[in-house]
């Protein structure tokens, strides 16, 4: 697998990997996010990701969406804690048709008043919609809660009051501090060479103003384990345990993958399935997740279950991890896991809109991207014994945080 790069003169940085697919997939990626945002301004970014598309110098909404997909194509967007993307996906024939929209949205967009407040309406439903998802809320009042009166627990869609506030003068304020050039990344997968979009996108950027600065972010440091419970209106109660974890800098971060994924991937095996639901039937969901972010990390125990059962079923996550921090894997058991965390990530990389996308974080982090045979060899070099002392810093039962929604 070959990754090109390229750096245009005003700072942009551009990554492609030519595939013979008949669909092409191409984005643009900044490194602001959500913990970027001041107090008064929680929730713009997510903002801007949705204003973009209302209108720009030539273009008003209705021309913005109809343009990739008078010819089939889709135009996307999100915003997480630490990055906004607008990307597109077509037929590489329709590739300067892509660049041309994403430019025009991304650097010229006007944040029409009559625009901005639609979408104040849309943004307040999204907020309520996933009010009524407990089973995602918890995941950011978890964040909140680790994060303690830290950026890092900001909820991504920001507060209501604070979104009605937002207007262009605001939303340009927040561009011209955290838009910089050199923190911009074009990511391309599809069956173009890298010349022809190389001019391409020259063609439709170089003539963007250099625009210096880096990202500068405030490390949280106050970590401190809490409990807390909260009442909530459904028909199960749902938990997550959890503490601070590694960076994605961090030399532990592969390692702290692999033993996520054995206690709680996505695969059907994993310990969690296997000693709770599949041994006791006590829940349906039952999975865990470890999130780096660029000086941070999170890692959390997710489960909902009735609430006579919840007990039992805390009892038995504290008794996987307890077997983790104290029981080495046997040899088969490590080979196994290895296997099954190498074959996750070759699965997930033939998916080609994934792979763009990650190209594109892997620049904006690294400025380098690992071939898929280092990161197998990296994976093939943990040791059982790694895999314990990870266990012991993560998962001390002393350091862990805990959040219910209790019926």
């Amino acid at each position: 697998m070959s990754f090109q790069i390229h750096h245009l003169s005003n700072g942009i940085r551009i990554v492609h990997k030519q595939t013979s697919s008949p669909v092409a997939h191409c984005g643009i990626i900044v490194n602001v996010g959500s913990r970027d945002e001041d107090e008064s301004e929680q929730g713009i970014a997510h903002f801007i990701e949705h204003v973009i598309f209302k209108g720009t110098k030539k273009r008003k909404a209705f021309h913005i969406l109809s343009r990739m997909e008078d010819v089939g194509g889709e135009l996307n967007a999100y915003t997480t804690k630490e990055e906004t993307c607008v990307y597109s996906s077509f037929m590489p024939c329709y590739y300067e048709r892509s660049l041309e929209l994403l430019k025009d949205v991304f650097f010229d967009a006007v944040f029409p008043k009559k625009e901005i407040e639609k979408e104040k309406t849309v943004v307040l439903d999204e907020i309520n919609a996933y009010k009524d998802n407990p089973s995602e809320q918890i995941f950011d009042d978890f964040e909140e809660q680790v994060f303690d009166n830290h950026t890092l627990g900001n909820n991504i869609l920001g507060k209501p009051k604070l979104v009605q506030s937002f207007n262009k003068k605001k939303i340009e304020a927040f561009i011209n501090k955290n838009y910089s050039t050199q923190e911009i990344v074009i990511c391309s997968v599809g069956n173009i060479s890298f010349d022809k979009l190389i001019k391409t996108i020259e063609k439709h950027f170089d003539s963007i103003c250099r625009k210096s600065g880096t990202t500068h972010r405030k490390k949280y440091l106050n970590y401190s384990p809490t409990f807390k419970e909260k009442k909530h209106n459904g028909y199960q109660t749902h938990c997550i345990l959890g503490n601070i974890a590694f960076s994605a800098s961090d030399q532990q971060k592969t390692s702290l993958i692999l033993l996520n994924n054995l206690l709680g991937g996505p695969g059907m095996n994993s310990r969690l399935n296997l000693g709770i639901r599949e041994k006791y039937g006590f829940t349906y969901s039952v999975e865990s997740h470890y999130i780096p972010y660029s000086d941070n990390g999170i890692i959390s125990i997710y489960l909902a279950t009735d609430n006579n059962k919840i007990e039992k079923s805390i009892k038995l996550v504290k008794n996987e991890l307890n077997k983790l921090c104290n029981t080495k894997l046997g040899p088969q058991q490590l080979k196994r896991s290895k296997q099954q965390l190498i074959g996750q990530i070759a699965i997930g990389q033939e998916s080609d809109v994934n792979l763009m996308l990650a190209m594109g974080k892997s620049i904006l982090l690294y400025n380098k991207i690992d071939s898929f045979e280092i990161v197998k060899n990296k994976i093939e070099q943990i040791t059982d014994i790694e895999l314990v002392e990870i266990a012991q810093k993560v998962f001390d039962p002393n350091q862990l945080s805990t959040l219910l929604f209790k019926i």
